[in-house]
């Protein structure tokens, strides 16, 4: 079956329903909520495939690849009949004994997403979800207006790089899948640094969880989680309040302490995991078989907000069935709002620069802070940095000041 390649906005974020939010557990800066459901997906069985350190190649097509760190896969096996599958085990840990190689590996792996066999899908955990980042108007200008380099015209963005921590150098979090305690039926949880939401991660079925687990370790988060979890104090545990001059018997105990939990799963799910849930994103359908759909999503962009990108497979109704998300720096923003505002204005300087209430050479010079700079006659950029040295010292004696 060939996938299909459809790309539409949806006005909201990822359908965590049948996935309830239980009461989080703190390490220092970390915060973990658990995310429980009723009822297991039985029918579809992830479960992890070891790569080790070598780093990876990534052939995304035909003379077009991507070199990564890729720790481990995930393999996708469902049923057509909807019978419980079970997952074929998960190894997460290489022979210790193994002498270090003198030269760093390679390997390479046939695009980000791999069917194996009629009921078996290998895809790349969060490089689907990066890879459609770097995607992202990877063409360069559609339109070629004299300001762009030749370099664009025929490499278009080739390479883009893009930097991330190591679920191990994030402070705390290793501690804190140690000790943390595995709720009954918890099929995900949400990652919060310094009460940042760094990631949400879910899998269909509890045991598909426990054995996935300590795989957020090798997960990629970007500077801004790295930063919290060095630089910020420990966050305040949540503590449920009964009235107990209120109680009267064991029953009335046990309705504070439901709604104590329902207060907090709705401050949370409203509040905290709001700049995930309520945002608008704009989603590609990778592949498709029987009930369930693998796709990717990517945000509007939104400078100076919260910003996630991600990967998920959804069921028939569209609920979410496995969920693994990245949060962008606040960098990685401004690349992706650049790129839309200049695509959406045919890659022309001066309307995309009207659209942003800039200057053309503001433009261009925010073009080149992004790193982008490769992408403009170098003429052209070295005016800009004239007109900006000229902006920036202050005006001599009888000289009327310019404005910005």
């Amino acid at each position: 079956m060939t996938p299909p390649d459809a790309t539409g906005p949806d006005p909201a974020g990822p359908d965590l329903t049948g996935l309830d939010t239980r009461p989080s557990q703190v390490w220092g800066a970390v915060r973990l909520v658990p995310l429980v459901r009723d009822e297991p997906v039985e029918d579809l069985r992830l479960h992890a495939r070891p790569y080790g350190d070598a780093t990876g190649l990534v052939e995304v097509r035909p003379r077009h690849a991507y070199v990564s760190y890729v720790p481990h896969g995930f393999v996708a096996a469902w049923t057509r009949d909807g019978t419980p599958a079970a997952a074929y085990g998960t190894h997460l840990s290489s022979d210790g004994d193994s002498p270090p190689a003198a030269t760093a590996g390679l390997r390479f792996h046939r695009r980000t997403v791999r069917r194996e066999d009629r009921q078996r899908l290998r895809f790349l955990p969060l490089h689907l979800a990066l890879e459609g980042y770097l995607s992202l108007h990877f063409g360069g200008p559609s339109i070629v207006w004299e300001e762009w380099s030749q370099r664009a015209v025929r490499q278009g963005l080739s390479p883009r790089a893009e930097e991330a921590y190591l679920g191990a150098e994030v402070r705390g979090l290793a501690d804190a899948l140690r000790v943390f305690e595995i709720h009954p039926g918890q099929c995900g949880v949400l990652l919060y640094v310094a009460d940042a939401l760094a990631a949400a991660f879910a899998v269909p079925h509890p045991d598909d969880y426990r054995a996935l687990h300590p795989t957020l370790l090798q997960d990629l988060f970007g500077e801004l989680i790295h930063h919290y979890a060095t630089l910020m104090p420990p966050v305040p545990d949540f503590r449920a309040r009964v009235d107990d001059e209120r109680i009267r018997s064991l029953a009335g105990l046990r309705t504070a302490v439901a709604d104590q939990e329902d207060a907090w799963a709705r401050f949370h799910d409203t509040a905290m995991a709001g700049g995930l849930l309520r945002r608008a994103y704009t989603w590609r359908t990778v592949h498709r078989t029987g009930r369930f759909v693998l796709s990717r999503f990517l945000p509007v962009f939104r400078p100076k907000e919260e910003n996630h990108i991600g990967e998920a497979i959804t069921d028939g109704r569209g609920r979410i069935v496995y969920l693994k998300t990245f949060r962008l720096s606040e960098a990685q923003v401004r690349r992706g709002h650049l790129l839309d505002r200049l695509a959406a204005h045919d890659w022309h300087l001066a309307n995309t620069a009207a659209h942003l209430g800039v200057t053309e050479a503001q433009l261009g010079l925010r073009l080149e802070s992004a790193d982008f700079g490769h992408l403009l006659r170098q003429d052209v950029l070295d005016g800009y940095r004239s007109r900006g040295r000229t902006w920036s010292r202050p005006p001599r004696p009888g000289e009327r000041s310019r404005s910005s």
